[in-house]
């Protein structure tokens, strides 16, 4: 039996929202032993952002982790399943592409698909590279269909995420977590009592006067960092000069039609705007810089560019890119935006959250904190957040818009050598090396580079080795595997009636 003095007893979760909520269900899951408590303290009149309503396909893994029931979630939380992510505007204006999950096409004898078909390009005609791949071909369609675990290809390549209601995301898990005994205490914290030898925080104070002692902290109190900046001083690395954004005007609207399973960024003049569609609304927001438009501009263009009927007033958040210096300070795990913000543009803000617990899952300390097992933590957490920076900041800087100054500003800007370092390689011989845990792979690489109209100088020669007639045969193929394969599947709300895992409630808003 673990020693009582050196063992972790009490976990405290500063904050709710998706972030805290996440924390307490797998905390109280795989940590539950008897003898340790978490608790979970938040304010109903603190409210949350969000804007998290868009998932990337690691989600799958967190949900099964906590042994839910994907149905029974959907339907929770009005979800709707994504294929990807379909962006307007963003090389040129008229340019129109999709970053599919998944795959495209298949590797023939060890050569990247990509490089066949640049070579394919380069010779005729091969058709657009979404036609390669199962999640784009379903998404065009408005189609999706779950593969079982006994699928096979082209429909076992079909990868998906969700879409869902954040806040309804958090009151399921909220749920799962208080059956497995986390305890929630409501209460606005007042004052933080610290250690005085260590320097550890040793307990909140909420205004009602409950002291609230804890081993370890988790820090899901917003922007503000109530722990681990307000308390701990961890300091904040601002990358706005890289990603100008500093402002979202989010606002709900009526369906329209069926949900399509894909979200939609359209570009424009100082920013993008995002389409989310639920069971039974539609997540709508302009994301920009303050910088380059004003917020009267900002919100008109997103009002005229609604494709169904507003259901709340327009709501402006703040805020400033770039992450926390220190992710774990003292005994403080900091987690969703008291650890950083990257704007949705990859719906990347879940994922974060999710890597978070599940690196502090692996290195789940004892009393004191080992710094050795803290640094390894910091170490992950800002390798992933540098790797979804530059991620993100290669939409901006590949673009060929020059219509206004902030398009012009992004398009010249100077990047981070990290993100330089691979552009230069792709304008090359169209090469991308993804070569430790990074959490977008080559295909998000090529579709967003293609997507966008950055050509690489001249396809990898090794390509040439393979026999031309048998590859464009091969490529004919696939196409055609995947376009059939899309077209036997029901559309993505006929699916979701289907599989019981549409809400009656949503039924009604669309009635």
């Amino acid at each position: 039996m673990k020693d009582s003095v050196t063992e972790i007893a009490d976990v405290v979760i500063v904050g709710g929202g998706t972030a805290g909520w996440m924390a307490a269900a797998a905390l109280s899951r795989f940590l539950a032993n008897g003898r340790r408590r978490i608790t979970l303290v938040e304010s109903d009149a603190i409210g949350t952002v969000g804007v998290g309503e868009a998932t990337i396909p690691p989600i799958l893994n967190f949900n099964r982790m906590l042994d839910i029931n994907e149905n029974d979630f959907l339907r929770a939380t009005r979800g709707t399943f994504k294929l990807g992510i379909e962006f307007v505007n963003w090389g040129r204006v008229g340019d129109r592409y999709i970053h599919p999950f998944g795959s495209f096409g298949h590797d023939l004898h060890g050569i990247a698909f990509h490089q066949l078909w640049l070579r394919e390009r380069a010779n005729g005609d091969p058709g657009s590279i979404a036609a390669y791949s199962m999640s784009a071909a379903a998404a065009a369609l408005g189609r999706f269909g779950r593969p079982g675990r006994e699928a096979k290809p082209p429909l076992s390549e079909l990868f998906y995420a969700f879409h869902f209601d954040a806040s309804l995301y958090a009151r399921f898990l909220r749920g799962l977590a208080e059956r497995q005994g986390a305890i929630r205490r409501e209460g606005r914290i007042t004052g933080v009592e610290r250690d005085g030898e260590s320097g550890d925080v040793a307990a909140v104070r909420l205004e009602s006067g409950e002291r609230i002692a804890g081993d370890l902290f988790i820090d899901c109190s917003g922007f503000r960092g109530l722990l681990i900046e307000e308390q701990l001083g961890a300091g904040y690395e601002d990358w706005s000069h890289w990603l100008p954004a500093d402002r979202a005007i989010a606002v709900p609207t009526a369906n329209s039609g069926a949900p399509d399973p894909f979200t939609r960024s359209t570009a424009h003049g100082a920013g993008w705007q995002w389409r989310i569609p639920l069971q039974h609304r539609t997540g709508n927001g302009h994301v920009f810089s303050s910088a380059f438009m004003d917020e009267e501009e900002a919100r008109a263009i997103l009002l005229a560019n609604l494709e169904g009927e507003p259901l709340a007033d327009p709501r402006t958040i703040p805020f400033r890119t770039g992450r926390r210096k220190l992710s774990w300070s003292h005994n403080v795990v900091a987690l969703g935006l008291s650890s950083g913000f990257l704007e949705p543009l990859e719906s990347t803000s879940i994922h974060l959250v999710q890597n978070g617990i599940q690196r502090l899952l692996a290195l789940f300390p004892d009393k004191p904190v080992s710094p050795i097992e803290r640094d390894e933590y910091n170490r992950g957490m800002s390798d992933l957040y540098e790797d979804v920076r530059d991620f993100i900041i290669l939409h901006y800087k590949a673009t060929q818009r020059d219509d206004t100054p902030f398009w012009r500003h992004v398009r010249d800007m100077d990047i981070p050598d990290s993100l330089a370092r691979k552009i230069e390689l792709w304008r090359l011989h169209g090469r991308i090396f993804r070569e430790n845990a990074e959490l977008f792979g080559v295909t998000s690489w090529v579709a967003v580079l293609l997507g966008q109209n950055i050509w690489p100088e001249r396809y990898d020669p090794v390509a040439d080795t393979l026999d031309e007639a048998k590859v464009a045969a091969a490529m004919a193929d696939m196409r055609a595997a995947y376009a059939r394969a899309a077209e036997r599947l029901p559309a993505q709300d006929e699916f979701l009636k289907v599989a019981g895992a549409w809400a009656a409630e949503a039924a009604e808003a669309a009635a």
